[in-house]
């Protein structure tokens, strides 16, 4: 395994970050375990959730499995570092959603307590309140961190101008500010290149893509529906947008012999400010099957491709500007 600091902070973490929103839903507790622990075998020391993750399983499922399988010993807990998020509404009274203060301090408690820890290493707001301002937004986070509940803050699908302005808001308290922003990033969805990537390159966040295979297009959707394997609606109308270019593009992984999920991991992983995507295995086998993509090398010719089949974006506003 590969370990790079998270953003500017001293913290180190995996290239590959263990996704598991599918952890309840899903994958039942047991087949949950067995893959955090072939994680920990593997060398991944990265894991994301979020309080709202358990969906039909039920609000904060997937943080009370991590929960007790931290509560299993054996250095699971010290061996983590653990990132969680608070945005999504609870529940429809007043209160139970977004970035307040009195909301941030909640839903942490409430965090702590599913995941039977003491701490959260990183605290994520999974979107942008705009009706929450950041001087409140920050004071709430410095209040969880000198209590010692969460050790950095960091953001999800934030603009680049909002992680702007949260940095300069931190930097006026004299905080540390955002340690990582989670975006939507991959060969296919590459508007992160606009503005995030670069805000987060000059402000030092680290960024954690999230969909890295775009959904499962970037996985060899081709070589499954020709075998008869249906993928779902929503991959199935995203193919019919995209197929030209996923065409070429599992022709070109059959022709630097690497599987396309592979080569889509490993394509992030060579990008400026990308810490490590993050990978949502169902089982064990998938799990172990994306570290493979640690050992793909793409080099400048194999980049120029890929980026010749899925065209990204200069930095704003050399994109549509002289």
């Amino acid at each position: 395994m590969q370990y790079v600091n998270l953003g500017r902070s001293g913290l180190s973490v995996s290239r590959l970050c263990l996704g598991t929103m599918n952890f309840g839903p899903v994958t039942q507790e047991d087949e949950s375990f067995a893959i955090m622990d072939r994680a920990h075998e593997l060398g991944i020391n990265f894991f994301d959730t979020a309080d709202t993750y358990g969906w039909q399983a039920g609000w904060g499922r997937t943080e009370e499995i991590i929960g007790d399988w931290f509560a299993q010993g054996g250095g699971r807990r010290e061996k983590t570092v653990v990132a969680t998020k608070v945005y999504q509404p609870e529940s429809e009274w007043p209160n139970d959603s977004r970035l307040s203060a009195r909301r941030i301090r909640l839903a942490c408690d409430a965090s702590l307590k599913r995941l039977q820890t003491d701490h959260i290493d990183i605290y994520q707001a999974h979107h942008i309140d705009r009706d929450t301002p950041f001087e409140e937004f920050w004071e709430a986070m410095e209040v969880l961190r000198q209590q010692g509940k969460i050790l950095y803050a960091a953001s999800s699908n934030f603009a680049g101008w909002h992680i702007a302005k949260a940095q300069e808001r931190a930097e006026r308290r004299g905080f540390f500010g955002l340690v990582s922003e989670q975006t939507h990033y991959n060969l296919v969805h590459r508007k992160a290149e606009l503005e995030v990537l670069p805000v987060c390159e000059d402000y030092g966040l680290g960024v954690i893509p999230w969909s890295p295979l775009a959904g499962g297009l970037l996985s060899g959707v081709l070589r499954r529906t020709d075998k008869g394997r249906t993928a779902n609606e929503r991959v199935t109308n995203e193919l019919d947008k995209h197929r030209e270019k996923i065409e070429r593009y599992e022709a070109f992984c059959d022709e630097i012999g690497h599987e396309p999920a592979h080569v889509a991991l490993a394509w992030l992983l060579r990008q400026p400010a990308v810490t490590g995507p993050i990978v949502g295995p169902r089982t064990e086998e998938q799990l172990i099957d994306s570290v493979k993509a640690l050992d793909v090398e793409l080099d400048g010719k194999a980049l120029a491709r890929l980026d010749e089949i899925f065209p990204g974006y200069r930095t704003a506003p050399e994109d549509w500007a002289w």
